[in-house]
């Protein structure tokens, strides 16, 4: 995990090695106080040696002040490498997860690829931070301290026989509790996040049938999950401290039993007995720092593996080649294509789809419910992959296109119509980031959408809101149309993308496409008939087929789908007029 993560540390290791030169040298200083101590006790006060003591004295202040500057510098550096190393992990795992297919996304879910971006990362760059001040200052104390208690004397340093040991097999013992429980917490911390991205991304839903309660409910069990586990985990880790305290407190206990008699005797002075009772707690304090490093390395193994498994997701769909090939034209062809969205399955969602439609054609694309209307044409900007047969764009395959190519000929206009935060003006440049105001404003007028921007207080400056929340669902859907317009697109589809507006609109819109469209291949899903029945072909789905395909007359004499169709819809406007 750590070679996989290493190379993020890119920029900042010079950081690294700094705060872990600053860090250890701090602890040495720590450590030389106490001697310094020692000498102004045995020598300078018994003899009464006021230079001697005021000498040492200030040599003391010296030291306190290069440690603490030393602590300083550790922090400092410390923060910013944990920074810089935080910010390129979520970069590097947000641009690999524009990589990403539909499938790959599925795979880990939305709420979970949020928590590895955010709480994942955060822990991982809290990790680096503390360990460049911890692992290197609690090692040095505790080795050094060790090492300077024994050269005091060595009859005491036998109490650390028993304490060490006992602390280990206690870190130890904590640590295989623990250890499995971090990766279920961040697991509930997905299913937490889960539940408050759909609630709120689907408030006007929760509102108007009424589920709040359910909607508190279900939050609730999946809170209380999360915090049970969390009890559990930071149970253990609790219990670190006080055992930790119960044996640094019963070792000195045992040093101050065992050292009187030795300082009464002689064998021992009373600076270096105190001298002593510092490094016991430094020792111990140590390995207390020890366990606790333990415990946060074992939380971002888990946070690690969970970062590492987005980093390595191999997306599904890739540019074979990098060739500099662009869409020269608009036709789209389907050779015998077959496609299912899980490989296991039995069944295939479209089936020997056979289809050629030449550039500047109008195609309708009709059908019921779950006929694979919308995954016909996700397939022509690729983005699912064919198992069978061929699409082409431009007369070649689309994977001969890198997908920046391919994608950049073909506008989409979904079902669910996405805006971003911002203003009207800067969601309609994703189509053209370079687009003047003109080409803007021609764009909203074929799209039917200049009207209403027009009446809005501040035109194409004024803010949608998240997710665009100051306009209405038509409002939305031609604002995307006029996006998609103004990318000036090879290939122009609309997935359903006009059911919210009325049928007058519908046909301007329609009609901007012939006069402002004329090279572009537009192809139209729709519900309504009348919003295809002029298309120079329409095609007839059913259940992952081509049942039908020909213009409005020709169906109309020869499928029943197609006439049923019609007759239905015609029979819902009688009803309604």
């Amino acid at each position: 995990m750590i070679k996989k993560l290493w190379p993020y540390t890119s920029g900042y290791r010079k950081w690294i090695v700094l705060g872990i030169l600053c860090s250890g040298s701090e602890a040495v200083f720590e450590l030389l106080l106490p001697l310094v101590m020692a000498k102004i006790v045995d020598t300078g006060i018994p003899a009464g040696d006021t230079a001697y003591i005021l000498r040492h004295g200030l040599l003391m202040v010296v030291m306190a002040l290069i440690s603490m500057s030393l602590g300083i510098g550790s922090a400092f550096l410390s923060s910013r490498a944990g920074q810089g190393f935080g910010a390129n992990l979520r970069r590097a795992q947000f641009e690999h997860i524009q990589k990403f297919s539909f499938q790959n996304i599925e795979r880990f879910s939305t709420a979970s690829l949020v928590t590895r971006l955010t709480n994942d990362c955060n822990n991982l760059q809290m990790s680096l931070m503390m360990s460049m001040r911890l692992m290197v200052r609690a090692p040095v104390m505790l080795i050094s301290a060790l090492v300077l208690a024994v050269t005091i004397s060595w009859k005491l340093s036998r109490v650390f026989l028993i304490a060490l040991p006992l602390l280990a097999v206690l870190i130890v013992l904590i640590i295989r509790n623990v250890s499995p429980l971090f990766g279920t917490l961040q697991e509930r911390t997905d299913g937490v996040n889960l539940v408050v991205q759909e609630n709120l991304s689907a408030i006007r839903v929760v509102k108007s049938f009424v589920r709040k309660k359910y909607e508190e409910e279900k939050f609730k069990k999946r809170n209380d999950a999360l915090k049970a586990v969390a009890e559990k985990a930071f149970g253990f880790v609790v219990l670190n401290m006080p055992i930790m305290m119960l044996i640094t407190y019963g070792t000195i206990i045992a040093v101050m039993w065992y050292g009187a008699p030795l300082v009464q005797t002689g064998e021992l002075e009373v600076g270096l007995l105190s001298t002593f009772f510092t490094y016991i707690t430094q020792v111990l304090m140590s390995l207390m720092m020890v366990s606790m490093i333990m415990m946060m390395i074992t939380r971002t193994i888990a946070c690690g593996k969970r970062v590492a498994e987005v980093l390595d997701e191999v997306p599904g769909i890739q540019d074979i080649n990098e060739s500099g090939l662009t869409v020269s034209d608009g036709s789209v062809d389907f050779d015998h294509v077959y496609f299912k969205y899980n490989d296991g399955s039995e069944k295939w969602n479209l089936q020997d789809i056979d289809l050629h439609i030449k550039s500047g054609m109008t195609v309708g694309v009709i059908g019921g419910t779950g006929s694979a209307k919308s995954t016909l044409v996700q397939l022509i900007p690729r983005l699912y992959e064919v198992q069978q047969g061929t699409v082409k764009v431009g007369g070649r395959p689309v994977q001969e296109y890198t997908m920046e190519h391919l994608r950049d000929a073909v506008a989409m206009v979904l079902q669910k119509n996405t805006l971003f935060s911002g203003s009207i003006r800067e969601n309609l440049l994703w189509g053209d980031a370079n687009a003047s105001d003109a080409e803007i404003e021609a764009a909203c007028e074929a799209a039917c959408a200049a009207e209403f921007i027009h009446r809005m207080p501040e035109g194409y400056d004024t803010d949608l809101g998240q997710g665009g929340v100051n306009v209405s669902g038509g409002q939305k859907q031609r604002l995307c149309i006029a996006r998609a317009i103004l990318k000036k697109p090879k290939v122009l589809i609309l997935d359903d993308s006009t059911s919210a507006v009325d049928t007058a609109t519908d046909a301007k819109i329609r009609q901007a496409f012939r006069t402002q469209l004329p090279d572009t291949t537009k192809i139209i899903i729709a519900q309504r008939i009348i919003s295809v029945s002029d298309a120079d072909l329409i095609i007839v789905m059913d259940d992952g087929k081509i049942a039908e395909m020909g213009s409005h007359e020709e169906l109309m004499s020869n499928s029943v789908i197609y006439r049923d169709i019609y007759l239905s819809q015609q029979e819902g406007v009688s009803l309604d007029a």
